[in-house]
């Protein structure tokens, strides 16, 4: 609802990016029992994390950036989203992260990534590779065997038949499918949001991004955040500007997804941008750093701004993870393996498994995922997803992180305590209890599961991991209706938003009796 003062929705109903500083998963999770090790002497310990709502494969990226650094171990990431576009990004994200070096320079893949991440207007050249890639994508994706054999690291086979087509049809989109920028004319869609969030102080906005900047994102801990950079990300939607301004001319068709709104009294299909405009990119990768100096301060002022600190890291990352694909983890893997004739597919560390969008209360039904998890992560726009159904599927002693509202600018102190308090409530009546160990954080809460084996100290972090042999969840018939022949439009494969996106704000609510 709109306010002479404005919507205060600036949070959006997607999310592109994060809220919060990349994790090391690794470090989230139960130590690798040694006892348990032991019994599989000729198998690779295995860390199974479900994910909801990560939605930029940040954490994913830092846990491969920093395998290198714990005693060999194999990743399933399980990810569940609440909208295909965010599935679709995460595999755009994650491919050209692990894009072959000879193709694609270190360089160029950093400014490829930031700029299709966090920009609303892509340089030509990043759109092309946008629409190489999708192309690719849509390709790949129809293809079960040949996606395992381009993408060994890449699983679609928990999704439901209709969420295949339908993450077809947002590849053909971003790949051109429909010609134009008005076909999503970012520019415009970015100012509409910006006036519907700020309403009567639109004219005030530059004002408002101060004070915002100042008094919210700088007095919470995002003091690297420089004031031009923020200016110009809340007036354009471009935040990390590599190269002169005038080279961003491209809308990022990546930034799309679908909606159902009505009009005159019928609800109609719509595709905009329904993304965050209060906070940016900037937190993900831009506000901490393993190399202390690019936090110094000289004159009480950052002598490094938030992009700079965010192209520095991810390039850091990218270096990291081709270094640990390279040599150690495959050789590892490879001792691993009992038959020498593997084929090249079984040799990823790691595997990114996407889970059906409506699954998160269903999944402990299925006995492969009950128990299963070490390790859960919740974002802040999923908290209200968090369930003793959902508490089923962490084996006892695994560990929970739920990201919290710190940087969502809406919210004021007195919220952000609500919020806190009402996700500790939440974790209890799932199953959990506050982690004793956990290090004060206003940015992370920690919990454990609970259970007859807790007291073992995460002994189950690394119980064998065997292959999943699910099988795909059955469409609901209320819930979809078939597609028809020949026929996924690029609208109609953005699935509008279903009934578990709910806000930060809604998840402080009561649950309804």
């Amino acid at each position: 609802m709109t306010t002479p003062a404005g919507s205060g929705a600036g949070y959006g109903s997607v999310s592109w990016w994060g809220m919060s500083p990349a994790l090391d998963l690794q470090a989230e999770s139960p130590p690798v029992d040694p006892e348990s090790q032991a019994e599989t002497e000729h198998k690779i310990p295995e860390l199974d994390a479900l994910l909801l709502g990560s939605v930029d494969g940040r954490h994913v990226l830092r846990t491969l950036s920093r395998a290198a650094l714990w005693p060999l171990r194999r990743f399933n990431f399980y990810v569940l989203e609440n909208n295909l576009e965010a599935v679709a990004r995460h595999m755009l994200i994650v491919s050209l992260a692990l894009e072959d070096p000879e193709k694609m320079g270190l360089q160029e893949r950093c400014e490829t990534f930031l700029e299709l991440w966090g920009n609303a207007l892509l340089r030509p050249s990043v759109a092309a590779f946008v629409r190489a890639q999708a192309s690719r994508l849509a390709h790949l994706v129809p293809e079960p065997d040949l996606l395992e054999e381009q993408l060994p690291w890449l699983s679609l086979r928990p999704l439901k038949f209709r969420e295949r087509d339908a993450l077809e049809g947002v590849f053909r989109f971003w790949s051109g499918g429909e010609k134009g920028p008005e076909v999503f004319p970012m520019s415009r869609l970015w100012d509409s949001r910006l006036r519907h969030y700020l309403g009567s102080r639109y004219d005030a906005r530059r004002g408002v991004a101060d004070w915002d900047l100042r008094m919210k994102l700088q007095d919470r801990g995002a003091q690297v955040i420089h004031i031009q950079e923020f200016r110009r990300w809340r007036d354009t939607g471009v935040a990390f500007e590599l190269r002169d301004s005038s080279a961003y001319q491209v809308p990022n068709r990546t930034l799309a997804s679908g909606r159902l709104l009505s009009h005159r009294g019928e609800r109609v299909a719509a595709r905009g941008y329904w993304g965050d405009i209060a906070t940016g990119p900037f937190v993900a990768f831009g506000i901490e750093s393993d190399d202390q100096s690019l936090l110094r301060t000289s004159n009480g002022q950052p002598v490094k701004t938030a992009s700079e600190i965010t192209q520095h890291n991810v390039t850091e990352i990218f270096r990291e993870v081709a270094a640990w694909r390279g040599p150690r983890a495959i050789q590892g893997y490879l001792e691993e393996k009992p038959s020498p004739e593997s084929d090249a597919p079984t040799l990823e560390p790691f595997t990114m498994h996407f889970l059906p969008l409506d699954s998160s209360q269903t999944l402990h039904h299925k006995t492969c995922y009950k128990g299963r998890f070490q390790l859960l992560y919740v974002s802040c726009g999923m908290v209200h997803l968090l369930s003793p159904e959902l508490g089923a599927c962490v084996a006892p002693g695994g560990n929970l992180v739920v990201e919290l509202a710190r940087y969502l600018v809406d919210l004021r102190s007195k919220e952000l305590k609500a919020f806190s308090d009402r996700v500790g409530e939440m974790a209890r009546v799932a199953g959990f209890a506050p982690h004793p160990g956990a290090t004060p954080s206003e940015n992370f809460a920690r919990f454990y599961k609970l259970g007859e084996d807790s007291t073992r100290g995460g002994g189950d972090s690394a119980v064998e991991s065997g292959p999943s042999t699910c099988k795909v969840l059955a469409p609901r018939l209320e819930a979809m209706s078939p597609p028809q022949a020949d026929q996924a439009s690029p609208l109609e494969a953005m699935s509008p938003p279903q009934a578990d996106q709910a806000s930060p704000l809604e998840a402080m609510s009561p649950p309804q009796a």
